[in-house]
C-alpha cells in the first residue's frame, strides 16, 4: 500500500499551513443541518494548533457561478458554527488578493474559494495567489481530492513541504483496505439511483469480492438485463448491456449476486404515495408500478446473504430512504451491517446518502468506517487516480 505524506511527519511550529477542508455542509435558512464535515476535520485543526502553527482553511460550499460572490454560498455561518466547536475565535478573511499577517495558534477562515476565479479551472497563477500564504499545505477535503481544481491540485504541486491531514490519511487508509488488505468473504453492498455511477466500481472490484448485492434504483436495470418485470421503475437503457456482461461475468467466476426479490412500490414517485409489495417474477408485478424500497422477501434473503461477511463495502441506499414509507430497506441493511461488524467484520460505508443511511439507523458508531466523500470514494474504489492524491505524492 503506498502511504501519503503524514502530517505526522511536519515540524509546523510557527509556520502558517493552509489547510484544504471540505466544508460544502448543508444550509437551511443560514443554519448548518449537518456538520459531520465540519467535526471530521477538527482533529487536523487542532493538532496544527496545539504544535503553534497558523491555520488558514480553505473550502468550498455549493456551486456559486465562479468569479461571482453569492452571499447565499458564504462561508459566514460556517464561520460561526466553527468558532463553537473549538472554542476560540476565527478569523475572517474575505478573498485571497489581500495579504495579510496570519498569528501562529490563530485559526482563519477563507470564503467560499468558488467565489474568485482560477480556482475549478486549476489556474495555476491563482494556485501562487493561494501558495503566498502558506508554508505548508495540508490536505484534509477527502471528498474534493477527484477534482482538478486550484486549492487541490495545483497549489500543493507548487508547495515543497505538503502532507495529508489526518482525516485524508484515514479515508486512504480505510479504502486500501476494501481494495487490497481483504479477509474473506468480501461483500460489496451497492445502491443508489443509477447503474452510470457504479458501473466503474462494478467493473474494479468484480474480480475482487465473493458477494454481491444489488439494490436501490440502480438494481432495476439488471432485473430488466435478466428478462424479469420492473414495471415503472427506474430504468437506464443504455446501460441494459452492461448490466447484463456484469452479471455474466460474476456467473463466470462464480461469484454470488443478490437482486431483489420483491419491491415496495407505488403508483407515484411521492411521499405520500401507497406503498404496496410485489414480487419481480412474471405476471406479479403490475406495470403501472415503480419500485421505491427492496421488500420484506429481500430483506430476508439480504440478510442470510450479508451473514458471515468479513470486509463489507456499501455504497447507495437501498431505496428512496429519505421517506419513511420507503426506508425499511436501507435500515435493515444497515442493522445487517452493523450486526457483522460486532462479530469482528470490518465495514466501510461510503457516499453522503449512505452515511445518513447509518445515522437514520442508528448504527454509525457500530460501523468501522464512515468515508466522507462520495464521487471521491468511489473514482479511487474504481481503481482511477485522484488528482488531489497524484499532487500530494508528486
Amino acid at each position: 500500500m503506498q502511504r501519503l505524506p503524514s502530517l505526522r511527519e511536519a515540524s509546523p511550529a510557527g509556520k502558517r499551513a493552509f489547510v484544504r477542508v471540505d466544508f460544502n455542509v448543508p444550509l437551511q435558512d443560514g443554519q448548518i443541518t449537518d456538520d459531520r464535515r465540519i467535526r471530521a476535520a477538527l482533529p487536523t485543526i487542532r493538532y496544527l494548533l496545539e504544535k503553534g502553527a497558523a491555520v488558514l482553511l480553505c473550502s468550498h460550499l455549493g456551486r456559486p457561478k465562479e468569479g461571482q460572490p453569492d452571499p447565499k454560498y458564504s462561508l459566514a455561518p460556517v464561520r460561526a458554527h466553527l468558532e463553537k466547536l473549538l472554542g476560540q475565535p476565527v478569523g475572517w478573511i474575505p478573498d485571497p488578493f489581500t495579504p495579510q499577517p496570519l498569528e501562529p495558534g490563530r485559526v482563519y477562515l477563507l470564503e467560499n474559494i468558488r467565489f474568485f476565479r482560477g480556482e475549478s479551472e486549476n489556474d495555476p497563477d491563482f494556485a501562487r495567489t493561494l501558495a503566498q500564504w502558506a508554508d505548508l499545505f495540508v490536505s484534509d477535503a477527502f471528498g474534493s481530492l477527484h477534482r482538478a481544481h486550484a486549492s487541490v491540485e495545483a497549489l500543493p504541486r507548487l508547495m515543497r513541504e505538503k502532507y495529508a491531514g489526518f482525516l485524508v490519511e484515514a479515508e486512504w487508509e480505510n479504502a486500501q483496505r476494501v481494495l487490497s488488505a481483504i479477509e474473506r468473504p468480501y461483500l460489496v453492498i451497492v445502491g443508489g439511483a443509477k447503474v452510470s455511477d457504479k458501473l466503474p466500481l462494478l467493473r474494479h472490484l468484480l474480480p475482487r469480492l465473493d458477494r454481491l448485492l444489488i439494490g436501490g434504483g440502480m438494481s432495476y436495470t439488471f432485473l430488466h438485463a435478466q428478462g424479469l418485470p420492473i414495471g415503472q421503475s427506474l430504468l437506464e437503457a443504455d446501460h441494459i448491456e452492461a448490466a447484463r456482461e456484469i452479471l455474466a461475468q460474476a456467473t463466470q467466476e462464480g461469484k454470488k449476486v443478490l437482486l431483489p426479490l420483491d419491491s415496495v412500490c407505488a403508483t407515484e414517485f411521492s411521499e405520500k404515495a401507497s406503498p404496496r409489495v410485489f414480487p419481480h417474477e412474471p405476471g406479479a408485478f403490475p406495470e403501472n408500478y415503480r419500485g421505491l424500497d427492496i421488500g420484506p422477501a429481500t430483506i430476508a434473503a439480504a440478510r442470510t446473504f450479508i451473514a458471515g461477511s468479513r470486509t463489507i463495502l456499501w455504497n447507495g441506499p437501498m431505496g428512496v430512504f429519505e421517506w419513511e414509507a420507503f426506508r425499511t430497506g436501507t435500515v435493515q441493511i444497515a442493522r445487517a451491517v452493523a450486526e457483522e461488524t460486532q462479530k469482528g467484520a470490518y465495514s466501510l460505508t461510503g457516499g453522503g446518502d449512505t452515511a445518513s443511511a447509518v445515522e437514520v439507523a442508528g448504527v454509525a458508531s457500530q460501523i468501522s468506517f464512515i468515508s466522507t466523500g462520495g464521487g471521491a470514494l468511489l473514482e479511487l474504489l474504481a481503481g482511477q487516480t485522484l488528482p488531489g492524491i497524484a499532487a500530494l505524492l508528486a
